[in-house]
Protein backbone atom coordinates (compact mmCIF):
# COMPACT_ATOMS: atom_id res chain seq x y z
CA UNK A 1 0.00 0.00 0.00
CA UNK A 2 1.40 3.52 -0.76
CA UNK A 3 1.83 5.86 1.52
CA UNK A 4 -0.74 9.35 1.84
CA UNK A 5 0.92 12.11 0.60
CA UNK A 6 -2.40 14.28 1.77
CA UNK A 7 -1.71 16.66 4.75
CA UNK A 8 -2.75 14.85 8.37
CA UNK A 9 -5.85 15.89 9.33
CA UNK A 10 -5.79 17.50 12.83
CA UNK A 11 -8.53 17.12 15.29
CA UNK A 12 -9.54 18.23 18.85
CA UNK A 13 -9.74 14.84 21.21
CA UNK A 14 -10.66 15.01 24.79
CA UNK A 15 -9.03 12.38 27.17
CA UNK A 16 -9.79 11.44 30.54
CA UNK A 17 -5.84 12.30 32.37
CA UNK A 18 -6.23 9.02 33.48
CA UNK A 19 -6.16 7.70 30.06
CA UNK A 20 -3.84 10.18 29.34
CA UNK A 21 -0.78 8.93 31.65
CA UNK A 22 -1.78 5.30 30.30
CA UNK A 23 -1.35 6.42 26.64
CA UNK A 24 1.87 8.31 27.30
CA UNK A 25 3.50 5.44 29.64
CA UNK A 26 2.83 3.27 26.75
CA UNK A 27 4.18 5.87 24.30
CA UNK A 28 7.41 5.75 26.65
CA UNK A 29 7.44 2.50 26.62
CA UNK A 30 7.28 2.27 22.77
CA UNK A 31 9.83 5.54 22.36
CA UNK A 32 6.64 7.06 20.58
CA UNK A 33 5.15 10.53 21.04
CA UNK A 34 1.15 10.37 22.46
CA UNK A 35 0.07 11.41 19.53
CA UNK A 36 2.44 8.80 17.55
CA UNK A 37 1.12 6.28 20.17
CA UNK A 38 -2.44 7.14 19.46
CA UNK A 39 -1.79 7.28 15.78
CA UNK A 40 -0.31 3.44 15.98
CA UNK A 41 -3.40 2.23 18.16
CA UNK A 42 -5.74 3.63 15.79
CA UNK A 43 -3.97 2.18 12.60
CA UNK A 44 -3.80 -0.79 14.78
CA UNK A 45 -7.30 -1.30 15.40
CA UNK A 46 -8.20 -0.75 11.34
CA UNK A 47 -6.25 -3.42 10.08
CA UNK A 48 -7.30 -5.68 13.06
CA UNK A 49 -11.00 -4.79 11.54
CA UNK A 50 -10.08 -5.07 8.01
CA UNK A 51 -8.54 -8.74 9.21
CA UNK A 52 -11.81 -9.86 10.75
CA UNK A 53 -13.32 -9.21 7.63
CA UNK A 54 -15.16 -6.18 8.05
CA UNK A 55 -14.98 -3.63 5.90
CA UNK A 56 -13.20 -0.56 6.10
CA UNK A 57 -12.40 1.69 3.52
CA UNK A 58 -8.71 2.17 1.99
CA UNK A 59 -9.25 5.59 2.05
CA UNK A 60 -11.03 5.96 5.44
CA UNK A 61 -11.96 9.77 5.07
CA UNK A 62 -13.32 9.63 1.36
CA UNK A 63 -16.87 7.53 1.24
CA UNK A 64 -17.07 4.33 0.23
CA UNK A 65 -18.56 4.02 -3.51
CA UNK A 66 -21.99 2.62 -3.93
CA UNK A 67 -23.34 0.61 -7.02
CA UNK A 68 -26.71 1.73 -6.72
CA UNK A 69 -28.97 0.75 -10.00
Amino acid sequence: MAADTRPKKQIPLRLSAKLYDQIAAWAEDDFRSVNGQIEYLLTECVRQRKKNGKYVSDTMDEPPELDIE
